[in-house]
């Protein structure tokens, strides 16, 4: 299943966006989350694919760390 933002269509208009360190916290936890669930490494390739998908999805709106951590878990992480 693919969410609904596919990273494939991503617009970035104004430019890349700065994130405030409660925006880190939640993009930390959901990829903790994320790759606890999964017995995956934080350090692994395939968290460094996650995180880069979970950043694409924050600046889509998901953000808050359980809808972040749904959309990572509906996306398809390469």
């Amino acid at each position: 299943m693919r969410c609904a933002y596919c990273c494939s269509h991503r617009s970035y208009v104004s430019g890349p966006r700065s994130f405030s360190p409660e925006d880190l916290d939640v993009l930390r936890s959901a990829l903790d989350d994320w790759c606890a669930e999964r017995r995956i490494d934080i350090r692994s390739v395939e968290a460094q694919f996650a995180a880069s998908t979970a950043l694409d999805l924050y600046q889509a709106g998901y953000d808050s760390r359980e809808k972040l951590l749904h959309a990572l878990r509906d996306h398809r992480i390469a």
